[in-house]
């Protein structure tokens, strides 16, 4: 039997439960029988699942077990059948002369007899961990992969409509006339449903949906590369659309105009958000995607997203201001959002009135008045931003700058005693100063107003279950490189990022690695992704170039004072630091 005392005891013991929230959760837990204290734990951001699942394990007197993305043998697996793993949620992972290791997602008389029978009958004994439901999820799709799932789906809608062959095209004139019955047949939505499922379990950002002259083609961006993951028949596409149109309440019989909608799921306890978008792409089809916004995850610290020292450093220093503009600048998908969304995290606090304009909301921050803009009825971020400066804000986060309108706006609010948060598109932190310049900013308001540029990028981690060491000849041609890139950083920063190097010449015994790919990184030899990023602090030197010598802003001049890290330097930093590799990072500087 699960002790609600004992857990809460725990949480109060590992300080992860504030003695008066502690007290409110133990009357709350008193007073209502039906109280979800795991859930509430969850959604207020106390507790991730895996750390929860590590303090029930302590009270249930059992190990903990992590099996996200592991790869479990089929042998072992299938110790326990397909129906009697789903019944009792429970895995087996490891099999050995003596013993039969077991993961349970809640521990329970019924399910522990029924195991140590089959235990018994193999004449093994059982050692039973606690895991967490996604723990149990990612193995137990192990069991069945995504393509037999949709190959039983459409094996079932073919024989629901007559025994139809689902991989004959059908001809041009053929018309699909597509109604929510349509959608909403099973087959349809178990097809839909497993895509989502799968993009989910494989960490992707964004699923595609795209028609073929042939086929239908969904794919995955996983760390930001498209991935192949599922072809279909042609004749599908449309259903699959039309599902998906369905849950986002969009418009069903539109299809010559683009439309935007939004799904809420809710998977194993986590809520997630889909912003679909529709285009319509010849022949009477559209093209489908959806980004995946997973809110249980929550805003990464700003020390997480591995930006160098010395980046941080300028951070933390300007974000105490109360007055300015901060810009984060860089191409479609560098982490721009969430680099904004950490330093929001930093600054939200009881006394601070934060408000930000956004397009798309991406998370729902707790204590921060967060707004849609919605340019088609003319809310867009300039006139937002006219409405924001009314409402008594210290902070104030607009999405993206991208005309004259909101240049000036912003620069005014910053100059009125606000903190500005904003993005702009430009390639580095030295090209933001001279697009808003050509945004009719003026130099004299602009050199007095702006504190910081960072520029960024986002290049795949290697994955630190199967990188290899690289070969000589490799590693040589590198550090030729290296050398030549890296000699202009200044020594202490050179250090400060790589502990034990005295100078240049030592960074030649660096160790260097390679991509190799495994069932952890789903053979791509990457796995999440690093921040690679540059700074640039609006000093005394810098204001009197902007004002009086603007030609002569060049990264020369500004290393003359500030210790300046490029995006090409810190890229070939992480490159000796181990955390990837040069061609990773040469693709996403010179994208």
């Amino acid at each position: 039997m699960f002790n609600n005392k004992k857990f809460l005891s725990l949480l109060k013991i590992k300080k992860i439960l504030p003695d008066d929230k502690f007290l409110e959760l133990e009357n709350l837990s008193n007073k209502d029988k039906n109280f979800n204290l795991e859930d509430f734990l969850i959604r207020q951001k106390y507790l991730n699942n895996e750390d929860l699942v590590k303090v029930k394990a302590e009270v249930y007197n059992l190990p903990y077990r992590n099996l996200v993305d592991e790869k479990i043998p089929d042998n072992f697996l299938e110790t326990i059948s397909e129906d009697l793993s789903k019944n009792y949620l429970a895995i087996c992972f490891l099999v050995d002369e003596q013993k039969m290791s077991i993961g349970l997602v809640e521990p329970n008389l019924k399910a522990m007899e029924a195991l140590n029978f089959l235990a018994n009958g193999k004449k093994l004994k059982v050692e039973y961990y606690l895991i967490s439901k996604n723990s149990f999820n990612s193995a137990f799709r192990q069991y069945k992969k995504m393509e037999e799932e949709i190959s039983s789906a459409l094996e079932i809608k073919s024989k629901s409509e007559g025994g139809e062959d689902l991989v004959q095209v059908k001809r041009e004139d053929d018309k699909e006339d597509l109604n929510v019955d349509d959608a909403n047949s099973a087959p349809v939505a178990k097809i839909v449903s497993v895509i989502i499922k799968n993009a989910i379990d494989s960490r992707a950002s964004d699923i595609h949906v795209e028609p073929y002259e042939g086929e239908s083609r969904v794919r995955y961006r996983i760390d930001g590369i498209l991935k192949n993951a599922l072809f279909l028949p042609k004749n599908i596409h449309g259903a699959v659309v039309a599902r998906i149109k369905v849950m986002a309440k969009m418009k069903l019989d539109e299809t010559r105009v683009p439309q935007d909608g939004r799904i809420v799921l809710v998977l194993d306890n986590r809520e997630i958000d889909f912003r679909i978008s529709t285009l319509p792409v010849g022949s009477g089809k559209e093209k489908v995607v959806m980004r995946i916004l997973d809110t249980a995850k929550g805003v990464i610290g700003l020390d997480e997203l591995g930006f160098n020292s010395y980046v941080l450093d300028v951070f933390r220093k300007n974000v105490k201001k109360t007055n300015g503009i901060i810009l984060v600048t860089g191409p479609t998908g560098s982490g721009k959002t969430t680099t904004l969304y950490s330093i929001l995290n930093i600054l939200n606090k009881e006394g601070v009135n934060i408000s930000t304009l956004e397009d798309p909301i991406e998370y729902q921050l707790k204590g921060i008045n967060q707004s849609q803009i919605r340019p088609k009825i003319g809310y867009s971020f300039a006139t937002g931003l006219r409405s924001l400066v009314r409402q008594d804000p210290d902070v104030i986060m607009v999405g993206e700058i991208r005309d004259e309108e909101t240049v000036e706006l912003s620069i005014h609010a910053g100059l009125t005693g606000h903190l500005v948060l904003s993005t702009i598109h430009t390639n580095d932190a030295i090209g933001t100063i001279f697009r808003l310049i050509d945004m009719k900013a003026e130099p004299v308001l602009l050199c007095s107003i702006l504190r910081i540029v960072i520029a960024q990028r986002l290049s795949r981690r290697l994955c630190e279950n199967c990188k290899k060491e690289a070969d000589k000849e490799y590693r040589e041609k590198f550090m030729n490189d290296a050398l030549a890139i890296i000699k202009d950083v200044d020594l202490d920063r050179l250090k400060q990022e790589l502990p034990g190097i005295n100078g240049l010449d030592d960074i030649k015994n660096i160790k260097i690695y390679q991509p190799v790919g495994c069932s952890k990184c789903q053979n791509s030899g990457y796995l999440d992704r690093v921040s690679i990023g540059e700074v640039i602090e609006i000093d005394d030197n810098l204001k009197d170039i902007i004002m009086n010598k603007i030609t002569s802003l060049n990264v020369e001049n500004i290393r003359k004072s500030q210790k300046f890290v490029s995006l090409k330097q810190d890229g070939f930093l992480k490159v000796l630091k181990g955390i990837t590799n040069i061609e990773e990072v040469l693709r996403v500087i010179e994208m």
